[in-house]
């Protein structure tokens, strides 16, 4: 089981040099920030779960330039993004932002990605939230195309562009994995048609999750692909349920980080560290 951080790395938190480096000095295995570009003040959408929203969702940093800092004091730590609002997103500039962030780091660049759902903040980058799994359908495979092919071209509903020259290609060939965040109703339908893993959050019961792996597994090999790997986005720091988790098929749990002042934020990542050792040594025993 590989273990990893996800974080809302806000401007009144840690910064994100000194996350990277306590992180990898930890031993964990990769870190994903989280994006929002704003948050409406109307607060027409419900928070999912529930709840009032809470200030980290409006103060996040952009995760390029964060992970960028990140990249450069770092040497093994995988680094990504939990997720990436591409529906709010130029996919042309995009694709520059992750190939340059994936060939600077060595090939360290996880992409994961989803469509949101904060209904006003996607008008308000003149998105059609009915229309938003589609949009980000044709904007991943744009940059798919972008980043494999020297003269590339795309022409779709919502992207639309005549052959382009795009450098720098990622290091990661064909490109960084695509991680499809999410745990919808059509969600694996998402994963099969443009993801490389799948990346539910907010999972309560590991055997339920287990039972879509299962059907995940059998459409893969229906389509004639290999095994897709899932990663727990926000993982219960619990022992037992990583267990539980690696039982169904999990290959990678990330833990959340609160953003908090910067002491705490240390003393989390070593009670995280803990369990994830705790884990690995009930997995050899």
């Amino acid at each position: 089981m590989e273990v990893g951080l996800a974080m809302f790395n806000t401007d009144y938190t840690i910064e994100p040099a000194r996350l990277g480096r306590l992180a990898e000095e930890r031993g964990f295995e990769s870190l994903l920030l989280t994006e929002h570009t704003h948050i409406p003040v109307s607060r027409e959408t419900p928070r999912p779960g529930g709840g009032e929203l809470s200030p980290e969702y409006s103060h996040c940093n952009d995760p390029f330039v964060a992970l960028g800092m990140i990249v450069a004091v770092t040497e093994r730590l995988k680094i990504g993004t939990g997720i990436c609002l591409v529906v709010e997103r130029d996919p042309i500039t995009t694709a520059k932002e992750v190939a340059t962030l994936d060939h600077l780091s060595g090939g360290r660049f996880l992409f994961g990605v989803g469509a949101g759902w904060n209904r006003e903040e996607m008008r308000n980058h003149g998105t059609d939230f009915g229309r938003r799994f589609s949009v980000l359908r044709e904007r991943v495979e744009a940059m798919k195309a972008i980043w494999t092919q020297d003269e590339a071209e795309y022409h779709g509903e919502h992207v639309n562009f005549d052959p382009i020259w795009a450098w720098p290609k990622p290091q990661q060939k064909p490109h960084p994995p695509i991680l499809v965040g999410g745990t919808g109703e059509k969600v694996l339908d998402r994963v099969l048609a443009f993801g490389d893993e799948w990346m539910p959050n907010r999972v309560d019961d590991p055997e339920a999750l287990g039972e879509r792996i299962a059907e995940l597994e059998r459409r893969a090999e229906e389509a004639g692909r290999e095994r897709i790997p899932v990663s727990v986005f926000g993982a219960k720091p619990d022992a037992g349920f990583v267990e539980r988790l690696g039982a169904v098929g999990v290959g990678r749990c990330f833990f959340y980080v609160r953003p908090v002042e910067p002491a705490e934020v240390e003393r989390q990542l070593d009670e995280l560290a803990e369990l994830r050792d705790q884990v690995a040594t009930q997995r050899t025993a």
